[in-house]
Order: structure tokens, then C-alpha cells, then sequence
């Protein structure tokens, strides 16, 4: 991969700009390196890091939860068990809203199934 700018980066994970210049700004994201000009750059390692936040932030784990794990990661190996018990956490989550999203699915095609002509 190549260094992006912040608009390709942004572009590439189909968010916002702003949304990672925020990630940066409440510490998501390790220190971002600039061109002389100023502008952003994000080597391979970066595009990585973000590209987890986004997968993370996606499956509805909040910004204080990923600022928890954010400051595991860099805290090195020591952290692994606690990283994993915080990822366990957020499986589990995800688990239960994906059992309710079904009931609310089974409960809607019921509702559908009940607004079905008679055929005559």
C-alpha cells in the first residue's frame, strides 16, 4: 500500500474526513505524520489501525470502548488477555442485538404474513 492523504484515506474505509480527523483529535489514532505543507499522510501501518477502528465502530462498539482498546493496544503484549476479554465483551453484544434484530424480523414477516389476500 501506498501513504494516503486524509481524503483517500477517508475515501478507502467510506467515511468522513472529519470522522478522522476526530479519531485522531480523541487519541483513536497514533500520531498521524504530516508533509512539510502540513497535510496528513498515512502510511500502511495507519490505513491498518483505521481500518480497524472502522470495522469496530461499525459493529456499534462505542468511541469510549475503542479508546479503552486503543490505549491496551499501545500499551503492548501485556495488555493481550485484557484486549481479549474486552473484544469477548463486545461478541457478546453483538450477539444480543443480532437475536434481537431477528425476533423483530420473525415478529414483521408474521405481521406481512397476516396482511395477505385470501385467495378466492
Amino acid at each position: 500500500m501506498a501513504d494516503l492523504t486524509i481524503t483517500q484515506v477517508a475515501a478507502k474505509y467510506n467515511i468522513n474526513p472529519d470522522t478522522v480527523r476526530y479519531y485522531e483529535r480523541v487519541g483513536l489514532i497514533p500520531k498521524v505524520p504530516r508533509k512539510e505543507n502540513g497535510n496528513r499522510y498515512y502510511p500502511d501501518s495507519l490505513q491498518h489501525w483505521l481500518e480497524m477502528l472502522v470495522c469496530l465502530r461499525h459493529s456499534g462498539v462505542s468511541v469510549e470502548v475503542l479508546h479503552d482498546y486503543t490505549e491496551l493496544i499501545l500499551q503492548g503484549d501485556a495488555t493481550l488477555e485484557t484486549r481479549k476479554e474486552l473484544l469477548q465483551e463486545q461478541v457478546t453484544v453483538l450477539k444480543q442485538r443480532q437475536a434481537d434484530i431477528q425476533r423483530s424480523i420473525e415478529r414483521l414477516e408474521h405481521k406481512i404474513s397476516l396482511c395477505q389476500l385470501p385467495l378466492t
